[in-house]
């Protein structure tokens, strides 16, 4: 399971969903990409294996492809196994860009949700804005639970703009500080249209039934200074 979900921050109770999946003999996996060790640790929650792509905020700069699997010794011992017989083993430089990473993923996350907050906070107050997706707003459905089982709420903001697909896409090609791409977790804010992009391979149906719109747009904030930041959003709100 993921939570928060790509991309529009919905969670699940993580310790609730323990219980269920071991009083049938199942392991929960946690994939924690979004929030990170830092804001969200499933392990101390009941989970068995969190999973993460190191690729995002663990490295944070964009800079290598990699990903994690921790859990207890018992269930890494098939995982290290396997990592022995089939390879899939990171280069030592990658392994070096991800423990530097961790030394500054406390004070990076920290600085992600601040700015991820703010960013929401106006969001929801603007003209052309339908609905903004982020768990630190109180409006969220799930504010309660995100309190209760993160230490914040990460930084990826998702929101419905008017005019569709259309205005989606005029309001992400008027921005020019904030980087049209799908990835993220850098420390440069990106943007991208996740019915066209992640979700893109979905029927529309599917889409619909997951909730993703047409007029949805992710944003994925880095570490700029949130007022340069919101000019840019205004560039894309006079798009509309």
């Amino acid at each position: 399971v993921e939570s928060p979900s790509n991309p529009l921050a919905e969670l699940v109770d993580i310790a609730a969903l323990a219980e269920i999946a071991h009083a049938k003999g199942a392991m929960l996996v946690v994939d924690n990409c979004f929030c990170t060790p830092a804001l969200q640790q499933p392990l101390k929650l009941g989970a068995d294996i969190v999973v993460h792509s190191a690729t995002k905020f663990i490295d944070g700069q964009g800079r290598c492809m990699g990903g994690v699997v921790a859990g207890r010794s018992e269930q890494m011992k098939e995982v290290v196994g396997f990592l022995r017989t089939a390879g899939p083993t990171l280069s030592p430089f990658n392994a070096w860009i991800f423990l530097k990473g961790l030394e500054t993923l406390n004070l990076r996350m920290r600085a992600h949700c601040a700015s991820a907050q703010a960013l929401a906070e106006w969001l929801e107050q603007q003209d052309g804005i339908e609905k903004v997706h982020y768990a630190g707003l109180k409006s969220h459905p799930q504010h309660a639970l995100a309190q209760r089982q993160q230490r914040g709420f990460g930084a990826v903001v998702s929101f419905e703009v008017r005019g569709g697909k259309e205005g989606a896409w005029r309001f992400i090609d008027a921005t020019r500080l904030i980087s049209i791409t799908a990835n993220l977790g850098d420390s440069k804010t990106t943007i991208t249209h996740p019915s066209t992009t992640s979700h893109g391979r979905l029927a529309p149906q599917e889409r619909a039934a997951a909730g993703i719109h047409d007029s949805l747009i992710r944003i994925a904030v880095g570490l700029e200074d949130v007022t340069d930041l919101q000019a840019d959003l205004a560039r894309g709100l006079a798009a509309l």
